[in-house]
């Protein structure tokens, strides 16, 4: 199975953080590739600049974990832009739909605590 991490699950399996669900833990480990996306590390760059406490680490220490856990990155490519607004306008948070367009396109597995997200195909899981 190859899985794309959301932000979230993907910055707590790097720093080791309990919040990551024994589930998402489950899935990365029996994952053939685990993908991060871009659209994570602008995500994390933005928040972490502006000094939100739920993004600890800045888009580089972030991109250097990532590397040093094994995560390939995915790019942003046109199709997952154009992938975009064909989707149901269930949630409005942008990096949320990239992530949700490309594992769409790749196809990957996107693994998210986000029931919304989830909610947009059941190849998208939901961990506590």
């Amino acid at each position: 199975m190859r899985v794309l991490l959301d932000t979230h699950i993907a910055l707590w399996a790097v720093v080791g953080s309990r919040r990551l669900a024994p589930r998402a833990k489950e899935l990365i480990l029996a994952a053939d590739e685990v993908f991060v996306s871009a659209a994570s590390l602008w995500e994390i760059a933005i928040k972490h600049g502006l000094g939100r406490g739920d993004m600890p680490v800045s888009s580089a220490q972030a991109h250097q974990a990532f590397g040093d856990a094994g995560y390939r990155m995915l790019d942003i490519r046109p199709e997952h832009a154009l992938a975009v607004e064909r989707l149901a306008p269930i949630h409005n948070d942008p990096f949320d739909r990239m992530l949700i367009a490309q594992a769409l396109v790749e196809p990957l597995t996107l693994i998210t605590r986000d029931a919304l997200v989830a909610s947009y195909s059941p190849a998208i899981v939901k961990v506590a």
